[in-house]
């Protein structure tokens, strides 16, 4: 029930409006049109192309968001950010030399209220969650349909999270996962990476039986037996980072 319902609904006697309460219902319903006439700034940041056009055709069709920047690599896009001061961005999280995940904390100090949707190549659980943890407002996948982006940018322009459906499936999913120390994390990544314990022992500077200690917790952890479904999973998860 917006003001000017709430006073048509109050008894006759209680009907005494002064001028002054008439300025403000007015000066509302000027702000609330202004807010309207005013479109949502996006800045989209990824690196490929195809996905960055798709998503400028979409948002174009749209009278209440405008695009202010687009840009296919961090540096570019935290540049953007800067000078253009986008109410939301949507950044791709994998990018050449770095990771949204990590970047999400950049935008941050830069501008506290900045709201960033990720945008994935799929839902891996534990980037959607670091996302999460690390600010970022919303979270979709590559595959997002159009009607879906536009109500996550919506969504988050209005301060409010977004997960699309099928992230949240995967966050429901893998809920109370036993999480990975740092450590482990690094060496899963070799794992991944396809080194021999020796490798791994000599790249962390560790002992071979250390080595072997952290592989037996992320077995475990993972709930796998071998190292090529240790690696899968990873990928998978989004528990490493994998280049393409």
């Amino acid at each position: 029930m917006n003001s000017i319902e709430a006073i048509l609904r109050l008894p006759e006697s209680n009907c005494q409006i002064t001028f002054q309460a008439e300025m403000q219902i007015f000066s509302k319903l000027y702000d609330d049109k202004e807010r309207m006439k005013t479109p949502i700034r996006i800045l989209i940041v990824e690196n490929q192309t195809l996905t960055r056009v798709g998503i400028e055709t979409i948002l174009k069709e749209q009278k209440d968001i405008e695009i202010v920047g687009e840009a296919k690599t961090s540096a570019d896009g935290f540049r953007l950010f800067e000078q253009m001061k986008p109410d939301v961005t949507i950044l791709g999280l994998h990018l050449p030399n770095s990771c949204a995940v990590d970047e999400i904390e950049n935008y941050l100090k830069e501008n506290e209220r900045a709201k960033i949707i990720v945008l994935a190549d799929h839902a891996g659980d534990a980037e959607i969650s670091r996302s999460l943890k690390n600010g970022a407002f919303g979270y979709v996948c590559q595959d997002v349909s159009a009607i879906d982006l536009v109500k996550a940018i919506r969504t988050v322009h209005a301060g409010k999270k977004y997960l699309q459906t099928e992230v949240a499936n995967v966050l429901n999913e893998n809920f109370g996962q036993e999480e990975l120390t740092k450590t482990e994390r690094k060496v899963l990544q070799t794992i991944v990476a396809g080194k021999a314990n020796k490798e791994i022992a000599f790249d962390l500077n560790v002992s071979e039986n250390t080595v072997k200690t952290h592989v037996k917790n992320i077995f475990g952890k993972l709930g796998v037996s071998d190292r090529t479904s240790a690696a899968t999973l990873a990928i998978k998860r989004g528990l490493v980072r994998v280049d393409v």
